[in-house]
């Protein structure tokens, strides 16, 4: 099992001021402790269940660039970037030029999309789900057109490229890292089994086997390996949980077949205290 720190809180009691130092000093504990990925979220404000929204938020894709200079082997990744933020080829080029000059260890999360009251009050359009989830797969298969070098227009029911040219080109071949995240059985998982190479699932309840199952379905209708696709999960930690339950979660998880964990942390204003818990668990599991 692998474990990745999810970074979703920036209110750390180094405040604000001090929030660079910190975070430097975080990702590279991480790496010191033997975390094999750093994740960001792809939000403006803080989201409800966390913190206030008025509490600190990064731009995700300025923040990977910052943690791209302070790590040397991590795999760097948004969890997960929504569809509706950014132009698909600008999306490609970002992940693409980080990827670059991280040596190749950048990938793409990314997903439908959901805070409505943070897209109203910064003014983004929100389509209907319906479009969103329209926007992801032509957004997917943009980036994937740009990654595999072939310039030839694109022409899409939302977005038309006369040339989709990407140089330089990703290091990381035949495509960085691509992850979807969600766990919408009709559609979500659907698009995983058909383009991704991971799913993100949460774990923050039931352990998520039915989703697996549902999975599993779809990549025999479309023809694809269900071994071939990374199963990963996203659960919590706060000032009350200990290594061992989250060792106990990740070895139920593993069980099913998951081989990467994601911890964030809720109420933990120490950042060291969340990689001594992730460092802890994976110790407990040998």
């Amino acid at each position: 099992m692998e474990f990745g720190l999810h970074i979703a809180d920036f209110t750390w009691n180094s405040g604000q001021r001090d929030l660079g130092p910190a975070l430097a000093r975080h990702v590279r504990n991480a790496e010191a402790a033997g975390i094999q990925r750093i994740t960001v979220m792809d939000h403006f404000w803080q989201l409800p269940g966390i913190g206030p929204v008025e509490h600190e938020m990064l731009e995700a894709y300025a923040t990977l660039g910052f943690i791209v200079a302070h790590t040397e082997k991590a795999l760097l990744h948004t969890l997960v970037t929504g569809v509706i933020y950014r132009e698909p080829a600008l999306l490609a080029k970002q992940v693409t030029t980080l990827d670059v000059l991280s040596g190749g260890r950048v990938g793409l999360g990314i997903g439908a999309a959901w805070n409505e009251q943070e897209s109203a009050g910064l003014g983004f359009t929100f389509p209907p789900v319906s479009e969103r989830f329209r926007q992801l797969e032509e957004t997917i298969q943009i980036c994937l057109q740009m990654w595999a070098e072939e310039e030839e227009p694109y022409e899409g029911a939302i977005w038309q490229l006369e040339r989709a040219l990407n140089s330089p080109q990703s290091i990381t071949r035949p495509h960085p890292y691509l992850m979807i995240g969600g766990g919408g059985e009709k559609k979500t998982l659907r698009m995983v089994a058909q383009y991704a190479d991971a799913c993100n699932l949460s774990a923050m309840g039931e352990l998520p086997s039915r989703k697996l199952d549902v999975l599993r379905a779809h990549c025999d209708d479309v023809g694809r390996n269900y071994d071939d696709i990374e199963k990963t999960a996203m659960i919590g930690v706060n000032p009350e949980s200990t290594s061992e339950s989250v060792a106990s979660t990740v070895r139920g998880l593993a069980e099913l077949g998951f081989t990467a964990t994601y911890v964030f942390a809720v109420g933990i204003e120490e950042p060291a205290r969340v990689v001594e818990l992730i460092a802890g668990a994976a110790d407990s599991l040998g």
